[in-house]
């Protein structure tokens, strides 16, 4: 077996975290810091452009040293030398995890099946170099002779959420051509996107690697129907690219075999931005940028895989993660990007997380009676300030979160940025101190509302402060996530990068899709039958 296979709760550290707990739940982050003075330095990783400040938590250097003790008893190590050498950790799908081949070095040599993968890799690199040139330069044009002006990827899931995310979140490096996403089978959205563009001027990628995607083939459908109302059959050859590994279904499509860009199954789709999928962000960007993304997604792999585990950034962030969840039982956490450019970054990181870690079968095929995964929300600061701080603040769950900001703004308005820091700062200063009874006593607060503006304060908070949004910077922010949800799942005992939980649905919808049509008739609960039958008497 690839991976290791520990039930965490057999562990020594992990009966030491339960002890341990016992003594320290309660505990105030204020009055930690008060009896070391040394706390934030102690607590805190430099590394690169980013400065990791976690002293806002509720741990002691005998928690965060039972916690690397975890990271040890599970094999941690072992782990992350099988996933980065090609073996197939992925085992329930037989497949090796391989995303951070797609960023290493040209002069890499990284197996899969004794074959070194890396060449195959710079060859799509190339070839997405090679059609970024093109199109951003007008030398490859429509039908009609024209440049293009505008880019629809069309995908759903990971083919759509990271693409999306990176565009908007480099938005400030993007050139003159327009780009858009289609996801949803949602008429409606594919619609309200089609009224925006002229066919003359806008490329189409398709990103689906089984090219049998519902929601993507049936976008394509629509807007190819589109398309060929002014268009004809062999105009789509230069309107339509894919990133596909369906290669028959792709040229039945209409698409010239040159202009499709290959996926391989060891990429899964939530990880894939950095393949062929990121092919919209190189045309929104420009390749150097989105080889800058790539270039320090790879410093964040080379330091996640030679670090010392206590000044790991994904190592510390992950366990201090499962702290929360498995010991105060904590179900969510917050991530709360202090800027506009990372407005999709939380919704990216839903997918990611959740979907990757949302098992509750171990790797040994057994029920897990401990708690995995985490529910991941968030909202750029300071909208988010005026929107569900109010429930981090004096609400009743304890919601760990994780703030991060750039110190250097893009377009150099200082007062705007001292300003969007400010509150970046006293937020987490606020949630760790709290306002007492005493503060709001000395404000003149009438007695029957000082109940009302007291604040427990002792709320968690991890502080990620990086030089500059950048693309490389971005690449590391992103990488930093990906490696966190890897040692949380080694930690839990699962597999990371199988989805079945998704299968289900989608199974069920496609029954019920031929019933509208009256080809099948199926059983269903009660409930189910009815809402059916609303549905096809009012549509």
């Amino acid at each position: 077996m690839a991976l290791p296979s520990i039930n965490p709760t057999t562990t020594n550290s992990w009966q030491k975290l339960q002890e341990h707990f016992a003594t320290v739940k309660n505990l105030q982050m204020k009055d930690l810091f008060a009896q070391d003075s040394d706390r934030a330095n102690k607590f805190t990783i430099k590394w690169d452009d980013f400065y990791v400040d976690f002293s806002k938590n509720r741990i002691t250097e005998e928690t965060f040293k039972n916690l690397l003790e975890l990271a040890d008893d599970v094999k941690l190590k072992e782990a992350i030398k099988s996933q980065f050498s090609g073996e197939k950790i992925n085992l329930t799908e037989g497949r090796a995890v391989l995303h951070s081949a797609l960023r290493a070095p040209e002069s890499s040599v990284i197996k899969l099946d004794g074959e070194n993968v890396v060449p195959e890799v710079y060859n799509v690199k190339r070839k997405i170099e090679s059609f970024t040139g093109q199109v951003v330069n007008g030398d490859r044009k429509g039908y009609t002779g024209k440049p293009f002006t505008d880019v629809v990827n069309i995908g759903i899931g990971g083919s759509d959420l990271g693409p999306a995310m990176v565009v908007e979140a480099l938005q400030y490096y993007k050139n003159h051509l327009t780009t858009h996403f289609v996801s949803n089978i949602d008429g409606d959205h594919v619609n309200e996107v089609i009224k925006k563009l002229n066919l003359e001027t806008t490329l189409f990628v398709i990103v689906s690697k089984t090219f049998t995607t519902q929601e993507t083939i049936s976008n394509a459908n629509t807007i190819k129907a589109w398309f060929l109302n002014s268009a004809n059959e062999e105009d789509i050859a230069k309107h339509f690219v894919a990133v596909s590994t369906n290669i028959e279904s792709v040229k039945n499509f209409g698409i010239d075999a040159n202009n499709i860009f290959p996926m391989w199954d060891w990429v899964g789709g939530r990880f894939s931005l950095w393949s062929a999928v990121g092919l919209s962000i190189s045309l929104a960007t420009g390749y150097h940028n989105f080889d800058g993304l790539l270039k320090g997604a790879h410093k964040m792999d080379e330091h996640f895989k030679n670090e010392d585990f206590k000044s790991n950034i994904p190592v510390v962030l992950a366990l201090i993660s499962v702290w929360y969840n498995n010991f105060f039982n904590a179900e969510s956490e917050a991530v709360i990007p202090y800027s506009q450019y990372l407005n999709q970054f939380a919704t990216y990181l839903q997918q990611g997380i959740m979907e990757s870690n949302g098992k509750s079968i171990d790797r040994n095929g057994n029920p897990i009676d401990y708690e995995t995964g985490t529910l991941i929300w968030g909202e750029p600061g300071t909208n988010s300030q005026h929107a569900f701080f109010q429930l981090i603040h004096q609400g009743t769950k304890l919601i760990p979160a994780d703030f991060i900001g750039f110190t250097k703004s893009l377009h150099g308005n200082q007062d705007h940025q001292n300003k969007l820091m400010s509150n970046f700062l006293a937020q987490t200063e606020a949630l760790l101190n709290g306002k007492t009874k005493a503060q709001v006593v000395a404000e003149n607060t009438p007695e029957n509302i000082i109940p009302f503006k007291v604040f427990a304060g002792n709320k968690p908070t991890n502080t990620i402060f990086i030089d500059k949004l950048t693309p490389e910077s971005l690449g590391k922010l992103i990488a930093m996530y990906e490696h966190k949800i890897f040692v949380q799942g080694i930690i839990w005992n699962i597999y990371s990068y199988d989805q079945f939980g998704v299968e289900l649905g989608k199974q069920l919808a496609s029954k019920i899709l031929k019933e509208f049509s009256g080809e099948e008739k199926n059983e269903h609960d009660a409930s189910t039958a009815n809402l059916l039958n609303y549905y096809k008497k009012m549509s």
